[in-house]
């Protein structure tokens, strides 16, 4: 679709990938909606962006029905907004266990039904969930954000073949490891020599190609992750093997421990 001139809204915008994808698009020429948890840290995109900012808790629901009714008409929605969720599944309570549900695929889902419809009646509009490499493999420590993830990629599926006679387009993108910002990049922990990483311009680049160009997915990774993802797909024991052997336990242990009091 043509971006310029349109109504864009960003979720997760205090984080850096989504100031990324916010400055992706104002290049574009969009007018910019953008929503976060932490006004310190959104206030400042805003006014460089010149976006409406809308602070919003997406664990509470109160705060995303507030969320659809202050940003009124939006043409595209990029639902990038989520939890870390990593760490042993049966070192959650049950409330950490429904927030990272609601936060990372629940409020996502309730935001596409809600500007969907809007899109549908206008007949034209595009929705972007950003999802995770980790919607395509699943590793030690990431039980409940890949519950979410692949969940994402599920509907998202479904949602484009339904909405695709009406002139609404959907697309997912799957970040791998993203230096510079965003959440692995938060955790400083490094990689080993083999593991490649993408910055957070080639994630805004291609949620920009997404929307351009109707795509349906896109990997934003490094050649090892695209490569594990596509063998996931075929032998997932395999792949589990595969990251054991080469060192990808030590960085999940190591990224559990970064985002423990991530929550």
């Amino acid at each position: 679709m043509q971006i310029e001139g349109k109504v864009a809204l960003i979720t997760g915008a205090n984080g850096g990938l989504g100031e990324a994808m916010a400055t992706r698009l104002k290049k574009a020429g969009a007018s910019l909606i953008l929503s976060g948890r932490r006004k310190d840290a959104l206030a400042p995109v805003c006014e460089k962006l010149g976006a409406k900012m809308i602070i919003a808790d997406l664990a509470k629901p109160e705060d995303v029905k507030r969320l659809h009714e202050e940003a009124g008409q939006v043409d595209i929605a990029v639902l990038n907004a989520a939890l870390p969720a990593s760490g042993l599944f049966l070192e959650f309570d049950e409330e950490f266990v429904n927030r990272a549900l609601d936060v990372n695929l629940r409020v996502p889902i309730v935001m596409a039904h809600h500007f969907g419809k809007q899109m549908v009646e206008r007949g034209s509009g595009h929705i972007v969930f950003i999802s995770s490499i980790s919607g395509k493999v699943a590793s030690l420590g990431t039980s409940m954000y890949s519950a979410t993830k692949f969940g994402m990629r599920g509907f998202a599926l479904a949602l484009r073949e339904e909405l695709a006679e009406k002139g609404v387009g959907v697309s997912t993108v799957f970040p791998g490891f993203i230096r510079d910002a965003g959440m692995f990049a938060k955790t400083g922990v490094k990689l080993p020599g083999v593991v490649g990483t993408k910055s957070p311009e080639d994630v805004a680049n291609a949620v920009y190609r997404c929307i351009a160009k109707n795509v349906g997915e896109a990997d934003v990774a490094a050649f090892d992750q695209r490569v594990g993802a596509l063998l996931a797909a075929i032998s997932p024991t395999l792949v589990a093997g595969i990251q054991k052997n080469f060192g990808g336990h030590d960085v999940s242990k190591q990224m559990m421990s970064a985002q423990r009091d991530v929550r």
